[in-house]
């Protein structure tokens, strides 16, 4: 894809402001990703050749105070949109949805996982034409994303290298539909303390963890592009596989296994958690929070289907 040859108006650039901010809100959640939202609002291709454009060009470019070529060969425009986006997300609903799903959390996880139910349709629908041997890089995506959805979350340092190395991790997972990055900061231990400290804007932490998500992602973005490029339906196959195998960890009802050495949730049905917790299983608002998270992606592909015809 030449990134540099789109040319938008104020109105796409609002629009992409929003995806990224979708994204942002996607990327807070455990067990949501990103990319997922960046896929299936049309934008991931894109993305992913833009992140990658950054190489040793950039800095000869930069070097030599030709600003406005390096503007246009990394798609800047495009970028700043998405992660301003995204950065505007992060600040503004990080203790909106940490106090939701510490209040809601069977509301919350059911309209996510209405959405990457829906998700694992309108990306998986993308491979044409179709194949039988795509099935087994669906079923290697699902089980490797059911076997991380199963770790147990580690206790760890606070230190500037660890949390250099969670961004780095971290970034890796979210550009990738189906894994989220959030859900990789729980597995290392540091999700609740990253979340606090982007309530906090605890500066030193912001940067700290930045820096290892930027290296991260000029890093994983040629892997991720060149994959996209040579074995195209072969990766989607694989991120659908990934984001069916992430429904294990969004399951709205779960209840505290006691027979594990560290606090584990397990997946039970609605009455079962009734039963256990004593407390409603909300079952019909669930059904409709479900249903809204499906209508929601339903309105975004159609939107950006509208966006991408209007551009031409």
């Amino acid at each position: 894809m030449n990134t540099k040859s789109k040319k938008r108006n104020i109105r796409d650039y609002i629009i992409l402001i929003i995806k990224g901010i979708a994204m942002g809100a996607a990327d807070v959640v455990p067990g949501v990703s990103g990319g997922t939202i960046a896929f299936i609002t049309g934008i991931y291709n894109e993305l992913i050749d833009s992140i990658k454009n950054f190489n040793l060009n950039s800095v000869k470019l930069l070097s030599k105070g030709k600003f406005k070529e390096f503007w246009k060969n990394q798609n800047m425009n495009f970028l700043l949109s998405i992660f301003g986006g995204i950065a505007i997300s992060l600040i503004s609903l990080a203790k909106l949805l940490k106090y939701s799903l510490e209040n809601h959390p069977i509301l919350i996880w059911s309209f996510f996982f209405g959405l990457i139910i829906i998700s694992v349709y309108s990306v998986g629908k993308s491979i044409k034409p179709w194949k039988n041997s795509y099935i087994i890089f669906i079923l290697l995506g699902a089980i490797l994303a059911y076997i991380i959805t199963e770790l147990s979350p580690a206790s760890t340092s606070n230190s500037s290298i660890f949390l250099f190395l969670c961004g780095a991790l971290a970034i890796c997972a979210m550009i990738l539909p189906g894994i989220s990055g959030a859900f990789i900061l729980l597995l290392l231990g540091k999700y609740e303390f990253i979340l606090s400290a982007v309530s906090k804007f605890d500066i030193l932490t912001i940067t700290t963890v930045g820096f290892g998500a930027i290296v991260g992602l000029l890093s994983f973005s040629n892997l991720l592009s060149y994959l996209l490029r040579k074995f195209r339906f072969q990766t989607i196959a694989i991120l659908t596989g990934f984001m069916f195998g992430s429904l294990n960890k969004i399951w709205p009802w779960k209840i505290i296994d006691n027979s594990k050495s560290y606090e584990k949730l397990t997946n039970v049905l609605p009455t079962s958690y009734t039963e256990t917790t004593g407390e409603t299983a909300q079952i019909y608002a669930a059904i409709i929070m479900c249903m809204i998270g499906i209508l929601s992606v339903i309105i975004i592909e159609k939107l950006g289907k509208t966006n991408a015809k209007s551009s031409k």
